[in-house]
């Protein structure tokens, strides 16, 4: 597909009204349209460019952005729980373009047919290339949770992912759910692979024994004569989100007293511009840029917010910028800095959306995916089965894929009910689409995918919803981890996020009967953070679970989303139901 000049000019009126400054493009022909999307003016001295959660998407993809992001307590309105008209009223975006489709869930299928897929690593190295050449420097900053989430990347090990990397011009990253692939493939990967060409940083990463530092905490580097730092913020609750056994040795956290001693050594050292590259959460990341002085701006990932005007937090010494830079490959953020008398002075901030159809392939990157994707081709693209509906994963209670999950893990099981985890990552398919077993693996590609069926009481169905529910809505954002609600399938229950602790879960019935506190009923899931999972006896892997579910189908049906009931939620700017 391609865009038709009538639709490049909507490119271009929405551009300007976000402040791309694109007016002598008004009239240009598509090609010089595209040239003028994407063309940023230079600005200050220092340049960081900003990538995260790609979650191991090399191929464009369709990606939608959530209809609910519920800020509670001192988060409700605030950036990033807007969505919608709110959002893009707030970013100064005109409903209706391409840079609303990009941030907003809005209009979704129409506007995804109209504009094509976006991502793909080898678009999104024609921008990395073209931004680097227009700032002489800029460094490429990684944010993590780049090795996970495709069959490619699992069942090469992370090599797919490390190798496509590389060639992009990575300079520094973070990370997530790298660790899951265990501790001696990441050493393995930084010694291998890494050495000499990429910085990987983390300043809250200590062995359990000694407290030694397992990587870098931060690296300078010097550019156009201004001494940089950047200080690493891997996901501090890994051990806990998931498996311990994986990460066995080494112990996570926020640390915030580590993190003002790395950015006051930094600033000892000569560093006059300090960003940390971060895999907190935007919220996280918001109160911690409230309480750690001298740190210029924190780039940051996990909640996949497409965030694009950047908040502004005072401190104790004086101003930090928090940025999220969404997810799938989606987008890029280009941070300038004008340095002067030894300080930032000013900066500019843009949140570039890859459309696949307005960059062209970089010829280098889309042959190395080509030869990555070769030897799994035929398993790759198998059909499985065509959706009639849209199939999506994102959004705090559930997506029609997390949908199908619940359903397939149902029915194959024999279970009465079944959880699915409220993981952030996934692609989009839309109504009419054939899924393939690679559109099916982008739901459920882990290191640990098992299914598991457990009988459970209805008091401890109560205690696992509470648990996570407490997880993602607790009011201070340091005792949330980042993800979604679980994923219900067979009980219905209503939910009150603002309700204290244990108390945020009512009205739980199967088939319309209130559940029984003493009854035992049989729960299907899967990715368990338990070790013994993988050696029950007839365990299966989740994928093939589903797989035999949807060959059975044939053609899929609309889902029809088992969501919760909310209390106390009307009015919220992160709700659009």
């Amino acid at each position: 597909m391609s865009l038709s000049k009538r639709e490049f000019l909507q490119v271009m009126s929405a551009a300007s009204v976000a402040g791309m400054g694109l007016g002598r493009y008004a009239d240009a022909d598509a090609a010089t349209a595209e040239q003028g999307l994407y063309e940023l003016p230079r600005f200050g001295q220092v340049s960081f460019l900003h990538m995260t959660d790609c979650h191991a998407q090399l191929k464009p993809i369709y990606f939608r952005e959530p209809n609910v992001n519920l800020g509670i307590a001192g988060m409700r309105g605030q950036s990033p729980h807007v969505v919608g008209e709110g959002m893009l009223k707030a970013a100064g975006v005109r409903p209706g373009t391409a840079l609303a489709h990009a941030f907003t869930y809005l209009d979704f299928e129409r506007a995804a047919r109209r504009y094509g897929k976006v991502g793909g690593f080898a678009h999104l190295s024609t921008l990395v290339k073209r931004m680097k050449a227009s700032r002489p420097g800029a460094l490429l900053l990684d944010g993590g949770d780049t090795w996970q989430g495709s069959a490619t990347s699992l069942w090469t090990n992370a090599q797919d992912m490390v190798d496509a990397c590389k060639l992009l011009g990575v300079d520094v990253m973070t990370g997530h759910w790298e660790f899951t692939y265990g501790m001696e493939r990441v050493k393995e990967i930084l010694e291998k692979d890494f050495k000499g060409r990429l910085d990987f940083v983390a300043q809250n990463v200590k062995t359990n024994d000694f407290g030694d530092p397992v990587f870098a905490p931060y690296v300078m580097r010097e550019m156009n004569g201004v001494k940089c730092a950047i200080i690493g913020q891997a996901f501090p609750y890994t051990p806990i989100a998931n498996p311990r056994y994986m990460v066995a040795d080494w112990a996570f956290g926020i640390q915030d007293e580590n993190m003002q001693a790395m950015v006051d050594e930094v600033r000892a050292k000569g560093a006059k511009v300090v960003v940390v590259l971060s895999h907190n959460g935007m919220d996280v990341d918001l109160k911690m840029a409230s309480r750690v002085r001298g740190i210029d701006a924190i780039l940051g990932g996990h909640t996949h917010d497409g965030v694009p005007v950047p908040v502004q937090v005072k401190n104790a010494g004086g101003t930090t910028l928090v940025t999220n830079a969404g997810s799938n490959g989606k987008f890029l953020g280009v941070l300038d800095f004008e340095v002067k008398d030894g300080r930032v002075a000013d900066f500019r901030y843009k949140l570039l959306p890859i459309f696949s159809n307005m960059l062209k392939a970089d010829p280098d990157m889309a042959a190395l995916i080509e030869k990555i994707r070769k030897p799994y081709e035929a398993k790759l693209n198998e059909q499985l089965a065509v959706s009639d509906g849209l199939l999506y994963r994102r959004g705090n209670f559930n997506g029609s894929w997390d949908q199908l999950i619940v359903d397939a893990l149902i029915e194959v099981q024999g279970a009465d009910i079944a959880f699915s985890p409220g993981f952030r990552w996934g692609t989009t398919l839309l109504p009419g689409d054939v899924i393939t077993r690679e559109l099916m693996m982008d739901q459920l590609a882990t290191t640990y995918s098992y299914a598991t069926v457990t009988p459970m009481s209805g008091t401890m169905i109560k205690t696992v919803l509470e648990d996570v529910c407490d997880n993602l809505f607790n009011p201070d954002p340091y005792y949330q981890q980042g993800g979604d609600m679980v994923r219900v399938g067979g009980l219905s229950y209503s939910c009150e996020p603002g309700a204290a602790m244990g108390r945020r879960i009512q009205d739980m019935r199967l088939h319309g009967k209130p559940i029984d506190a003493d009854k035992l009923y049989k729960v299907a899931g899967w990715a368990p953070v338990a070790e013994e999972a993988a050696s029950m006896p007839g365990t299966r892997m989740v994928w093939d679970v589903v797989e035999l579910w949807l060959k059975s189908q044939g053609r899929v049906s609309t889902r029809k989303l088992n969501t919760p009931r909310l209390l106390g939620m009307q009015g919220n700017p992160g709700l659009v139901l």
